[in-house]
């Protein structure tokens, strides 16, 4: 409790901080964004965000028991105008942001809350104590005795209780936001369930509607003159309102593919239309005079249709990515055909036809010449197990038995037992994959492993396969000469398969090794 405490203290002038830099970087973008400074200023304020998510995690990771290392800069490849495209393009970056303005709203309204309940409390504990010099009353009541001032005890009492009850939900609500916002891609996370994601939504706001209705009793047994208490449920419903949107964006995915939109860029509309609501709602409490929430408004719209662009942009060139992979995996299957159609007629078709001919002329000398038949069919029969090694080297070619009958795991160790290399390997898996993922891993560490004996000079090879949160990894690295081509028909063919199941095929392979292949492909544990 001590520790959720100190966090959500933490977070208020970390709260301002973020505030200050968000308004202050994105009035630099939206001035400058029609000159040539707009790249520095957006890798600058990239910079600048992820490092302030990096001091929210730390609190987090030191408070919270939370495991996070937010990324401050956004990958890609580098130029002047490629720098700041990359920025557009990463999703840690609007996640950041999305929760520093969740923390200076919900983040800033819980502490606050909190640590008025809790001074509140101990106020109203103590409150014999220096009752005779506060000269307080609720309503018509004055407390001017001992007895009276007793009966707040039972009462800063049971608010005290109720503040350290909170805690616990509100630690894991923020252990939450931090996971969910400020976690990179490349770092496992746990999913939430859907009554996890209910749950903290109803404590949530069972906790705001708790806070509101304490001061509004605060308000009726005071004056009733001015309804201050609006402030607090202004300040309180926008971080419910977000988090409200949140869950039902991960709720009813139905809802973004009937409006055609992303999950970053629907949280994105929510929140956007959540300010919007929360600067009209301050202004018409402050009078209602000019409509000054007109400029946020523009603001929040104006990011949220370069976000919209981002994201269209995104989404074509996946399109083209995937028609390009469909190509390329039909044109694999093409030259898979191919060479099946050619090893079977070269091959075993050939030894086939010869066995044919031994066991006529066989046939033909039995009764004449049965040494020279018995020569014959000797012959045939080691025709015969020479056809079947070819049936089984060719089968092995495109789904090796073992893969199917002992694994992933059992497949490459036969792999390494068959080359006179020196290879480790080390497959570390919960539960078996699917087929089709199992297969081009497997054909990911044959080529590899035969791209290093044929062509790198290798010694060793480490071949490692593990899981990555909801992704398959692939690793070989040889102590080779390097220099492998990533464009070559081999490890091109490997690209390709493994695109095709919505993977990626890295290739490191410097001037004199070593030469370090990864293939990284989503899966379902």
């Amino acid at each position: 409790m001590r520790r959720t405490l100190l966090y959500l203290v933490a977070g208020v002038p970390l709260a301002a901080v973020g505030l200050a830099l968000l308004i202050a970087g994105w009035t630099l973008v939206a001035v400058l964004a029609i000159t040539p400074l707009l790249g520095p200023v957006l890798v600058g304020y990239r910079y600048a965000v992820g490092r302030l998510a990096r001091v929210h995690a730390a609190a987090a990771n030191a408070l919270l028991g939370a495991d996070v290392r937010p990324r401050v800069s956004s990958p890609g490849r580098r130029g002047y105008w490629r720098s700041a495209a990359n920025v557009l393009r990463d999703p840690a970056f609007w996640k950041q942001q999305a929760y520093l303005a969740v923390q200076l709203t919900l983040g800033w309204a819980l502490a606050v809350g909190e640590l008025s309940l809790i001074a509140s409390s101990l106020g109203a504990i103590s409150y014999p104590i220096w009752y005779r010099w506060a000269h307080s009353s609720i309503g018509s009541w004055h407390a001017d005795t001992l007895g009276k001032a007793l009966l707040a005890v039972p009462v800063g009492v049971a608010a005290l209780v109720v503040a350290l009850v909170v805690l616990r939900p509100l630690a894991g609500l923020s252990r939450s936001l931090v996971a969910g916002l400020l976690r990179d891609t490349e770092q496992t996370a746990s999913p939430l369930s859907p009554h996890r994601l209910r749950r903290s939504l109803a404590v949530h706001a069972i906790a705001s509607a708790s806070l509101n209705a304490f001061l509004i009793v605060i308000w009726t047994f005071t004056s009733r003159g001015y309804f201050w208490p609006e402030w607090s449920l202004i300040g309180l419903g926008l971080p419910l309102a977000v988090h409200a949107w949140v869950v039902l964006v991960e709720q009813r995915p139905d809802l973004m593919q009937k409006k055609r939109m992303t999950r970053p860029l629907a949280l994105h509309e929510g929140i956007a239309l959540s300010l919007a609501v929360f600067f009209v709602l301050i202004w018409a409490v402050t009078g209602a005079g000019y409509f000054w929430p007109l400029w946020p408004m523009l603001g929040l719209a104006l990011v949220f249709v370069c976000h919209a662009v981002v994201e269209l942009a995104r989404r074509d060139s996946r399109i083209s990515q995937l028609e390009e992979t469909r190509a390329g995996a039909v044109d694999r299957q093409d030259s898979e055909l191919a060479r099946i159609e050619r090893d079977l007629h070269d091959g075993a078709q050939a030894r086939l036809v010869a066995l044919g001919m031994s066991l006529g002329m066989a046939e033909q000398k039995l009764a004449t010449d049965p040494v020279a038949a018995q020569e014959l069919l000797a012959e045939a029969r080691r025709g015969t197990h020479e056809a079947l090694e070819e049936l089984r080297t060719l089968a092995r070619g495109f789904h090796p038995p073992v893969l199917a009958d002992r694994g992933l795991g059992a497949a490459i160790s036969a792999l390494a037992a068959r080359t006179p290399l020196e290879v480790n390997v080390a497959v570390d898996l919960p539960r078996r994959p699917p087929n089709a993922l199992e297969t081009a891993a497997y054909f990911v560490a044959a080529e590899a492993l035969a791209n290093a004996g044929k062509h790198a000079n290798a010694g060793r090879v480490d071949i490692g396969v593990h899981a990555d949160g909801d992704r398959l990894v692939v690793d070989v690295v040889d102590d080779g000469n390097g220099g492998a081509d990533p464009t070559g028909n081999g490890l091109r063919g490997l690209a390709r398969r493994v695109e095709a199941l919505d993977g990626t095929l890295a290739v490191d392979s410097p001037a004199g090794g070593p030469t370090t292949i990864s293939a990284v492909m989503p899966c379902e544990w």
